[in-house]
């Protein structure tokens, strides 16, 4: 099957040669020049036959939009549009809308896996109508692991990046359980070697996971993370999920204060801890520390 495939960075390029080893032909763009196919959006869609499939992997927000924008004046009706980039879900309605008006279908494509996923394969979870879905399908088949797991079709549009949504929540709280048990055997005074305890747990252990074989990865490579900042960004997935269980009244504990522990990484000197720190003072007479 013929893909077009915008975007060929870390996932997309890695995704490009997946597809490729599984037989299909993809054609990738790239605004660098030196892993691009094509020179730009015009020649990709040339080369394609109709009905095209074009996925899209580029940054949530306006750069989506403008792809998708000036690939839709390039498609012809029949043709689908999938965004496999990290979309808010509310955005996915008004532009498979706008699409639709045009004769283009569009599917949105939450995408898990990372770097590894050339190897590993993805998880996908589509959202859209099955009619489109069916004409990719080729397609996440041969990006999915082998086996009966890795894809989903979530529902109708929309439903593919709010499913991704709620992994990368559920996601900021494993890292976070994680971290904060590693941070404890780090503490304790009894445990003289944490790498080989978060070693230990990778098998027969109920608490084993990819993002636990990853740690203890990044244990080999650095022991004690001497070469690491405690900073953690957030990429937005973890408020959006926080905000729908604020609008669902759904208690999302976990998933919220994995959130502000990100926040609290970029203080190196806390106001809030400085207001505690006083209030003990005022109170009680406690110490502080200037």
């Amino acid at each position: 099957m013929q893909l077009g495939l915008i975007g060929l960075g870390r996932m997309g390029g890695n995704m490009r040669d997946r597809l490729r080893a599984a037989g299909h032909e993809v054609v990738g763009y790239d605004h660098h020049p030196e892993v691009s196919d094509v020179a730009n959006l015009a020649e990709l869609v040339e080369k394609l036959a109709a009905p095209r499939v074009v996925w899209t992997m580029v940054p949530a927000g306006k750069i989506t939009e403008d792809t998708i924008t000036e690939l839709a004046g390039l498609l012809s009706d029949g043709d689908v549009i999938i965004d496999g980039g990290n979309s808010k879900f509310t955005d996915d309605g008004p532009r498979a809308e706008r699409l639709a008006a045009q004769g283009i279908g569009y599917l949105d494509c939450g995408v898990s896996g990372g770097v590894w996923g050339a190897t590993n394969g993805y998880a996908l979870m589509v959202g859209g109508d099955a009619e489109h879905v069916a004409k990719a399908q080729p397609i996440f088949d041969a990006l999915k692991p082998a086996g009966e797991f890795g894809f989903a079709h979530a529902g109708k549009v929309g439903a593919g990046h709010y499913s991704k949504m709620i992994h990368n929540g559920i996601e900021y709280a494993m890292m976070q359980a994680y971290a904060e048990g590693y941070e404890i055997l780090k503490a304790a005074e009894l445990v003289d070697n944490v790498p080989a305890v978060i070693k230990s747990w990778r098998e027969g252990s109920v608490v084993k996971s990819w993002l636990l074989d990853l740690l203890d990865r990044a244990l080999d490579e650095d022991p004690e993370l001497a070469n690491i900042r405690g900073y953690a960004e957030d990429t937005g997935e973890g408020r959006w999920t926080v905000d729908e269980a604020v609008r669902l009244a759904v208690p999302a504990n976990a998933i919220a204060a994995s959130l502000f522990a990100r926040f609290q990484s970029r203080q190196e000197d806390s106001p809030a801890m400085k207001a505690i720190a006083a209030l003990r003072n005022q109170f009680g007479g406690h110490a502080v520390k200037r």
